[in-house]
């Protein structure tokens, strides 16, 4: 009897969630993008050119660890369209420090969920490494990599329950 109560709240649980509610995956692009290059460091746009792509796929791993169905697609569709996407940009990259005065890496993103042409959620969030145990002996990017694989569990977390204006990270 428990186990049949249990099963019956759990199934209602999922239906009643926000993201489960709509139809299918939720649409994020390949590599996210800066959203406005002139205001990142050149140093981080030169050397940390995968850096989009890493955000990408660590929301999306763990998104799927989540059970929440992500795609990866080239481009983003329009709110017109109906289709459920996640907007994510880099806010801020910054990389000073090195390895013999210390790491300082800080990563900032903002993020809109849009469902059914309508924005389901919005959230804004940062992370910062000084590169962890031995982190004098990684180089800028594997430590703004620590960042956003970081960011990206936290958007699958925010994924299980969106909100609007919500903050993320640290």
């Amino acid at each position: 009897m428990f186990k049949c109560l249990f099963l019956v709240v759990t199934i209602i649980g999922l239906a009643m969630s926000p993201v489960m509610a709509g139809e299918g995956p939720i649409k994020v692009v390949v590599a996210v993008p800066f959203q406005d290059e002139k205001k990142i460091q050149k140093n981080v746009l030169e050397e940390c050119v995968t850096l989009g792509d890493k955000l990408s796929n660590f929301t999306s791993s763990y998104s799927k660890k989540a059970g929440i169905d992500i795609e990866l697609v080239e481009s983003l569709p329009s709110p017109e369209s109906g289709e459920r996407f996640l907007k994510i940009e880099i806010v801020n990259a910054i990389s000073q420090g090195n390895a013999f005065t210390g790491h300082a890496k800080f990563v900032a993103i903002e993020g809109t969920l849009y469902e059914n042409g309508e924005v389901a959620g919005s959230f804004s969030g940062a992370r910062s490494s000084g590169g962890g145990v031995f982190g004098g002996y990684k180089g800028a990017c594997a430590i703004l990599g620590r960042c956003v694989k970081t960011l990206g569990k936290d958007i699958a977390g925010w994924l299980k329950s969106p909100g609007v204006d919500s903050r993320i990270g640290e």
